[in-house]
C-alpha cells in the first residue's frame, strides 16, 4: 500500500530550511545536515502535480544503498538514515510521513561540478555526436548508431549553474576550473564508480546507460554527496528493452515525459496536472527498480 505523498517538509521539521530544490530539501541541524526527499517529481525544469507517492522513498532508500555498496571504494557524507535518532528535530506524530526519506549528512564543501559518466550515446550525448563527432569535446569513433555502447565510458562533466541548465563542459575547461589534480581524482572517481554499478546492475538485469554524480570535501578529503545510482540520477534500461536506432523506455520517470511531449504543452508555462493513470505507472516504476536493485520490494 502507498503511503501519503510529501510535498515538503517544512511543516514536519524543527530546524532552518537552508535550500528546496526540485525534490529535495535541506535543514540545518548544526554540526550536520539533514536531507528530506520529498515525492515531487520535475520534467523540463519545471515541478509538477501531483507528486508521487513513495517516489522519495524510493530516491533515499537506494542512494543509502549505493553508498553502503561504495563505501569501500570513496567515503559519503552519510552519518545515518534513521529518524528515531533525530530527537525533536522532527515533531513526534510526524515520524511515520518522514520514515526513510531522511538522510544526516556531514557538512561538506559542494564541488560545483556534476559528474556524468556515460557508457551508451544516447540522449543529449546522441545529439552532440551526431552534430559534432564529440561528446563534451571528446572524439568517438565515427558510425556508431542511436544507444550503441560505447568502446569505453566516457567522463563528460558539466558546470553546475544555480539558474537554469548545467553547462556541459570539456575536461580541460574543468581542468581550467579545479586544477588539474581535483580533475583528476573527479574523473578517475567517476569512472571507478560507474564501473562498479555498471557491473551490479548487469547482475540483475539492467543496463546502466549513464549516470551523475556529485562530490564535495569534507576537511580536504573528496567524498560523495547528493544521491547516487537513482532513476533520478541515472538513465537504467532494461536489458529486454535495449534496441539501436530507437528511443529506450527507460525504468524512471518516463511516463510523465513521454505524455507531456504529447500533450501539446508548450513548455513555457506550468503543465496541467498529471492524469492519475500516468502518476501511477510512474511510482510503479520506481518501486520496480528499487525492488530490482536491492532485492526487496517496498510492499
Amino acid at each position: 500500500m502507498a503511503s501519503q505523498a510529501i510535498t515538503t517538509a517544512v511543516e514536519l521539521v524543527n530546524a532552518p530550511l537552508l535550500y528546496k530544490g526540485k525534490v529535495r530539501e535541506l535543514y540545518d541541524l548544526g554540526e550536520h545536515f539533514l536531507i528530506v526527499v520529498t515525492d515531487r517529481i520535475s520534467a523540463f525544469d519545471y515541478v509538477l502535480e501531483p507528486a508521487v507517492p513513495d517516489k522519495g522513498n524510493v530516491l533515499n532508500r537506494l542512494s543509502a544503498h549505493w553508498f553502503s555498496l561504495t563505501g569501500g571504494l570513496i567515503g559519503n557524507h552519510v552519518i545515518h538514515t534513521d529518524i528515531d535518532r533525530l530527537g525533536d528535530a522532527v515533531k513526534p506524530e510526524h515520524k511515520h510521513l518522514l520514515k526513510d526519506r531522511i538522510m544526516v549528512a556531514r557538512r561538506a564543501e559542494r564541488i560545483p561540478i556534476e559528474c556524468v559518466v556515460r557508457g551508451y550515446v544516447t540522449g543529449s550525448g546522441w545529439r552532440q555526436y551526431e552534430a559534432t563527432g564529440e561528446i563534451n569535446g571528446t572524439k568517438l569513433p565515427e558510425g556508431l548508431r542511436k544507444n550503441a555502447k560505447l568502446p569505453e565510458p566516457i567522463f563528460t562533466p558539466a558546470a553546475k549553474n544555480d539558474v537554469g541548465h548545467d553547462e556541459d563542459i570539456s575536461f580541460e575547461r574543468l581542468v581550467e576550473l579545479v586544477g588539474a589534480d581535483l580533475a583528476g581524482r573527479l574523473r578517475s572517481r567517476s569512472l571507478e564508480l560507474y564501473e562498479f554499478a555498471r557491473r551490479y546492475c548487469d547482475e540483475r538485469g539492467i543496463i546502466l546507460a549513464d549516470c551523475k554524480l556529485e562530490f564535495g570535501t569534507v576537511d580536504g578529503k573528496l567524498i560523495l554527496i547528493d544521491e547516487i545510482f537513482t532513476p533520478d540520477a541515472a538513465r537504467f534500461w532494461a536489458k529486454e528493452n535495449y534496441a539501436l536506432d530507437t528511443d529506450i523506455d527507460s525504468m524512471d520517470k518516463e511516463p510523465v515525459r513521454t505524455y507531456l511531449a504529447g500533450s501539446g504543452w508548450d513548455k513555457n508555462s506550468k503543465p496541467a496536472p498529471l492524469p492519475p493513470s500516468v502518476v501511477e505507472e510512474t511510482a510503479r516504476r520506481y518501486l520496480d527498480i528499487y525492488a530490482r536493485l536491492a532485492g526487496e520490494r517496498l510492499f
